[in-house]
């Protein structure tokens, strides 16, 4: 049982009271490192001996030699309960996807297998907030910290309240002033932006003592009259509403944590003296690369430092990370460079990347060959990214089998594709069924895509509820193809409204068929308004209708101006109908070539561009 929730959301205690109430006969392992898991089982399984294990913050024990999947399954076989807990923002850097244009976000070497765990757990979610039910039913809980929690908790979780998350935050802050505690503010900032960079507690009261000095000088310094150390150090780590202190004491006397919820809710840009601090107090290949994850975006030069100094300890994954900053930061040659030495190590996300590198470069050939490792090793995006590949080289049949396998895999954008690539074949009924099981899935582009192909099909009833679905989830092509069908339909009011809000969100082919609509229902001025703010995004049939329009009103002059954009942009009726203007003003000659010039072109006629 993994929980999962916000710093002080309660998830612990939820744990312990399952526990408590659930298995009251059972013994509680718990081990203080991953690699001590193996010896858990094991003296389980010898002693038979009812037991479950405790793994609070499950971080700590995933990866190579702690809890992997084949650990899990022990677990399971011998029906050993294990309960666990892990923080919001730990959850998400092993569980969030990767794709092609945000790829390097499984981040440590035991985040692979950490994310291979989770995927095998239905996490439990418990929300910082509670429910006006949960609520309800605290309130008839005879616990006066309870009712207390409950009349005062203000905008904050009960839960958080309880662990008095809101008034150490409060307290922490009010601290930095004259006749406070500014170096203890120090020394908790310090920590709590050491936690931060990805360097990994405890800390040493030598570290946090160098650490705090540049906060402590940022803050007023010596004109705030500091504390002593040793009274700072008093006050940060005193127990507090008989929750928890600042700084946490450890095992080792001389070292200390950081109450978590302060660094969770402390977002300040961290100063370089921090990050070059943490990066002078480890040499742990893994740490390293943590701390390349957490400066990935705040500092990248830290983060290459960081990556560089874990590759050269050989670290498979910092060597992927250090390409991916590097591809981000559009030095490709060296990135390509870091990827093929990941992929030597058999890092399958960089087969992936790879691939997409050289896509982007060009190299499609060399790209194929990178794909197909990856498949091979099962990368599902790389299946989806190759048939892509093989689609626009007109290998249609090969392109199919793969976004087959993806499909297989349950990828809604290989859904998506396959479905287009069926279409474009003429095989409709093969598309519909797969643009079906997309939308199923939620996906958007699919209801848009599968809507164009039911209109198509003269099924418009059908078609209107997909796209007013694509509308719901804020695709605006939706909002122009309802508009058009609504149109067709007769319903001219209702298509308005579609293609205003399709203009809002800046889709220039509404302004175009805003401008037709209102044009064709005698709102001249309104239609001209609109035929300009399409020209200004470079519409080349908004030109021309604006012109017929201003030639109408007898605007010649500016007509003018727009038929010759129209034709400089390609148009051919334009060329027919300022020849038109010309013979209409009296100017033969001028109207005699743009007739020539637009029966070259095969043109003769003239119309509202629709």
């Amino acid at each position: 049982m993994l929980v999962v929730g916000d710093s002080t959301a309660g998830k612990t205690r939820a744990c312990f009271e399952a526990l408590r109430t659930e298995l009251p006969e059972y013994r509680v392992a718990a081990p203080t490192a991953g690699p001590d898991l193996v010896t858990v089982v094991e003296v389980i399984d010898r002693t038979a001996t009812r037991c479950a294990v405790w793994l609070d913050d499950l971080e700590s024990y995933l990866g190579a030699g702690g809890l992997e999947p084949g650990l899990l399954a022990e677990f399971g076989r011998l029906r050993i309960p294990v309960l666990a807990t892990m923080r919001h923002q730990q959850f998400d850097i092993f569980t969030t996807p990767g794709d092609t244009e945000r790829a390097g976000t499984e981040h440590t070497r035991s985040a692979l297998t950490g994310a291979r765990v989770l995927r095998q757990l239905d996490a439990v979610e418990i929300d910082r907030l509670w429910s006006t039910g949960e609520l309800q039913r605290a309130g008839e809980a005879d616990d006066d910290r309870i009712a207390d929690a409950l009349t005062h908790h203000g905008p904050y979780g009960l839960a958080e309240y309880l662990a008095a998350g809101p008034a150490l935050l409060q307290e922490w802050h009010r601290a930095t002033r004259p006749g406070g505690h500014p170096r203890a503010a120090a020394l908790i900032a310090a920590a709590v932006d050491l936690t931060r960079t990805g360097l990994t507690p405890p800390y040493t009261l030598r570290l946090l003592t160098e650490a705090h000095e540049p906060y402590l000088t940022a803050a007023g310094g010596p004109l705030l009259r500091p504390e002593s150390l040793d009274t700072a150090l008093a006050w940060a780590t005193r127990r507090r509403h008989g929750a928890t202190s600042m700084l946490v004491p450890t095992q080792d006397p001389d070292a200390w944590g950081v109450f978590d919820y302060l660094t969770d809710h402390t977002d300040t840009p961290i100063p370089d003296t921090t990050w070059h601090t943490a990066l002078q107090h480890t040499t742990d290949a893994d740490n390293l690369t943590i701390i390349g994850i957490h400066a990935h975006k705040a500092a990248p030069g830290i983060a290459e430092t960081s990556y560089r100094r874990a590759v050269e300890a050989g670290h498979t994954r910092a060597m992927f990370n250090l390409a991916h900053l590097l591809h981000q930061a559009g030095r490709g040659e060296e990135a390509e460079g870091f990827y093929r030495r990941a992929v030597e190590a058999g890092h399958t996300d960089a087969m992936y990347n790879l691939g997409h590198l050289l896509t982007d470069a060009g190299r499609g050939e060399e790209a194929e060959g990178f794909y197909r490792r990856a498949v091979e090793a099962g990368h599902t995006d790389a299946m989806v990214n190759l048939a892509h590949l093989l689609q626009q080289a007109g290998r249609g049949e090969e392109a199919e089998g793969f976004y087959r396998r993806a499909v297989e895999a349950g990828h809604t954008g290989a859904m998506v594709n396959l479905g287009n690539l069926l279409q474009q074949a003429g095989r409709g009924e093969e598309a519909e069924g797969f643009y079906r099981r997309a939308v199923e899935a939620g996906d958007t582009d699919a209801m848009f895509n599968l809507a164009l192909l039911l209109a198509d099909a003269g099924r418009g009833e059908e078609a209107e509820g997909f796209y007013r679905r694509a509308v719901e989830a804020g695709h605006t092509g939706a909002m122009v193809n309802l508009g058009n069908l609504l149109l067709q339909a007769g319903c001219g009011e209702e298509a308005e409204g579609f293609y205003r809000r399709a203009i809002e969100a800046g889709h220039t082919d509404a302004m175009f068929n805003l401008g037709n609509l209102l044009a064709d229902a005698g709102r001249g001025e309104e239609a001209e308004g609109f035929y300009r703010r399409a020209v200004g995004a470079g519409d080349t049939g908004a030109m021309f209708n604006l012109a017929l329009l201003l030639a109408d009103a007898g605007r010649g002059e500016e007509a003018e101006g727009f038929y010759r954009r129209a034709i400089e942009a390609g148009h051919t009726g334009a060329m027919f109908n300022l020849a038109l203007l010309f013979a209409e003003t009296g100017r033969e000659r001028e109207a005699e070539v743009f007739y020539q010039r637009a029966e070259e072109a095969g043109d003769s006629s003239a119309g509202l561009d629709q």
